[in-house]
């Protein structure tokens, strides 16, 4: 079993926990604040099941439908979470309308909060925990998994602050308020989950950081070529498929060019280990003087 599939287990046992402290929270209480908080738990916990189910399926191996393997897997799971936070916001808006037209004293609300407290500090840490280990593991589906149980923090934060100041006052509006401020606050996140995933979905080339470094290692590992031209990346989850064309004098032979090759493939796959390689051996009147990077001298271009 792969580190990213049993951080997501963990990931549907924490949810299954949190949405319990937050249902006893709202029970108790019977704030619609915390009734919205307990909403967006349960979308947690449905998109933790569908981060799981996306990297089982990344992690399968090439087959004959899917040659180049099934590592976009988990971006249409992040594009399924931002869809549901954006859900989440909405069915808080829908009941912080009827609470504004309703609204209501609430039920042992310190009590309330120190339980909705509690499984706030809980996700808070493991949101922490999801993007570091995601990011490390080149994980879109635990990175997104974590951005949205960040926003799920907020949320229970600015649910407290409304219940408390609403207990202070004896403004009860104010629960209905906070809510829909939080609503907002989560669409906003919704979009930015959703954004992200679709651009990986179309193919989007690496960080200019991770690109420069490709350079430098073909520019110093292609001895014997002449140059390297039309350098392309782009991400797929945890993988990322890089491909360029190498010129090589045109009387070197086929084992020797083939040589070069594997040193390159070899020396990016160790900096990058989750990289795949192809790479197109051409003659010397193939060069290109725009956008190569030379191999003879120091690196040109692009």
């Amino acid at each position: 079993m792969s580190a990213a599939l049993k951080i997501a287990i963990g990931s549907l046992a924490i949810g299954v926990f949190v949405l319990c402290l937050k249902t006893v929270a709202w029970w108790i209480t019977g704030s619609v604040a915390l009734l919205s908080d307990a909403l967006e738990s349960t979308v947690n916990l449905a998109t933790a099941l569908a981060a799981l189910v996306a990297i089982r399926i990344a992690a399968r191996p090439p087959d004959k439908n899917h040659p180049f393997g099934h590592h976009k897997a988990e971006f249409f799971s992040a594009v399924f979470e931002g869809v549901m936070i954006i859900v989440a916001a909405l069915l808080i808006l829908r009941e912080a309308y009827f609470a504004f037209l309703n609204p209501r004293t609430l039920d042992a609300p310190i009590e309330g909060l120190l339980i909705n407290l509690t499984a706030t500090a809980l996700n808070g840490l493991w949101a922490r925990f999801l993007v570091r280990k995601g990011r490390q593991l080149r994980s879109p589906a635990l990175i997104a998994d974590g951005k949205h149980l960040w926003t799920d923090v907020v949320t229970s934060i600015g649910v407290a602050l409304g219940i408390l100041l609403a207990f202070l006052t004896g403004w009860w509006i104010l629960d209905p308020i906070m809510a829909t401020i939080v609503a907002i606050h989560i669409l906003w996140s919704g979009s930015k989950v959703v954004k992200e995933s679709l651009s990986g979905l179309m193919d989007e080339s690496v960080t200019d950081h991770i690109l420069d470094r490709i350079r430098q290692i073909i520019a110093a590992e292609a001895r014997g070529a002449v140059e390297a031209h039309d350098l392309k990346t782009r991400n797929a989850g945890s993988v990322i498929f890089v491909e360029f064309h190498m010129v090589v004098p045109g009387d070197m032979t086929v084992y020797d060019a083939h040589e070069i090759c594997d040193a390159v493939e070899a020396a990016i796959q160790e900096a990058i280990p989750e990289s795949l390689v192809t790479i197109h051996v051409e003659p010397e009147h193939k060069s290109k003087e725009q956008g190569a990077i030379s191999l003879n001298k120091s690196q040109e271009g692009n």
